[in-house]
């Protein structure tokens, strides 16, 4: 077989590893060529595909590095329109790809399903260091992003500490609170505001007013899908020819707005951004994608085409991605990092 693979949707630590493990895996087992498409799906929608060989060599020595050796995009659309549909499709033919393997998040797997329009097979990966891909416990990325943004808020600590403020910080996450929470339970944030709990101020104001008397200063970790209760998201940007148009961004100083009025506390907010998505992977996050290309590459070694791999009560399993499409993962309201963050007094903004 010939076998496409691609990274989709934002980079995320842990790219590499999986495109290691599922190109020797093919070529070691399965006597496949392998082929790496750049720039996710944009890569096959041009008038020329932009795909390489992957040789043996080519992948080793990646597992460690962060990012894409072949590069991603989240903006490319290859449903946008027939046009662009068939012109994916002769791309394809021109290849002579068998299947597809698509490294992504939520988009990515949506994307991957609406192909099988025009033939084409797909074994999906789930990638997200959102933590919210269906019917998967945890994605690969999720756990650098979480070291990542709890380092972050214990060096933020220092300076509330010392200058006595109320240092907010927004991180990633989407429509999921799963990086706030974690995040914030690691960092002892006093303060966790989650999408999926509409926010009211009053309860925070107190809880920062009480820390002001005693401990000088407070820290709040919020989501960037947060929002109190009766507003609106804050979109940062829509970038209209994306599968995805709303960015959300901005959360943290409008928090900062409303919150300052009624504190003697100067009230600061720091947006961590990108940050979160870079860097070197943690040795779990290299553990978990080179286990999830393993078994993509036999999925596509079995034929099993149409499945995405994931991970159900610690262990390797595989999913329909017609389960997956435009669906997303949520915090539950009785899960049990909510109830243990209640129990130790974090302030939840409701």
């Amino acid at each position: 077989m010939r076998v496409g693979v691609l990274t989709g949707g934002g980079d995320c630590p842990g790219l590499n590893a999986v495109i290691r493990a599922v190109t020797k895996s093919l070529i070691h087992h399965g006597h496949c060529e392998v082929l790496g498409i750049e720039d996710g799906f944009e890569g096959l929608m041009g008038e020329a595909s932009r795909a390489r060989l992957l040789t043996w060599d080519q992948v080793s020595g990646i597992v460690h590095m962060g990012g894409t050796i072949l590069g991603t995009s989240n903006s490319a659309n290859p449903l946008k329109d027939e046009a662009t549909l068939a012109q994916v499709e002769r791309n394809v033919r021109a290849l002579g790809l068998d299947v597809v393997v698509a490294i992504g998040g939520d988009g990515t797997m949506s994307l991957a399903h609406g192909l099988a329009r025009i033939g084409l097979q797909c074994v999906g990966v789930p990638k997200t260091i959102d933590n919210d891909i269906a019917l998967c416990e945890r994605s690969f990325g999720f756990d650098t992003a979480v070291a990542t943004a709890t380092d972050a808020m214990r060096r933020i600590e220092s300076t509330a500490y010392s200058h006595h403020r109320v240092m907010i910080v927004e991180t990633m996450g989407r429509h999921a609170g799963w990086l706030a929470l974690e995040s914030g339970i690691a960092a002892a944030a006093d303060v966790i505001l989650l999408p999926e709990i509409d926010y009211d101020l009053q309860p925070i104001i107190e809880r920062c007013r009480r820390r002001e008397q005693r401990q000088r200063y407070t820290i709040i970790c919020i989501g960037e899908g947060a929002k109190e209760r009766g507003a609106g998201l804050t979109v940062r940007e829509q970038v209209a020819h994306s599968p995805d148009p709303v960015r959300l961004g901005g959360v943290g100083h409008v928090l900062r707005q409303r919150l300052q009025p009624h504190l003697q506390s100067e009230v600061r907010t720091t947006v961590l951004g990108h940050v979160q998505r870079g860097g070197d992977p943690t040795a779990f996050d290299r553990v978990l994608a080179t286990r999830f290309g393993h078994r993509a590459a036999q999925l596509v070694i079995d034929g099993q085409f149409g499945h995405m791999v994931t991970l159900q009560g610690g262990h390797i399993a595989s999913v329909p991605i017609a389960q997956v499409a435009n669906t997303q993962r949520k915090v539950p309201l009785d899960h049990e990092l909510i109830a243990i963050a209640r129990a130790i007094d974090v302030c939840l903004g409701a």
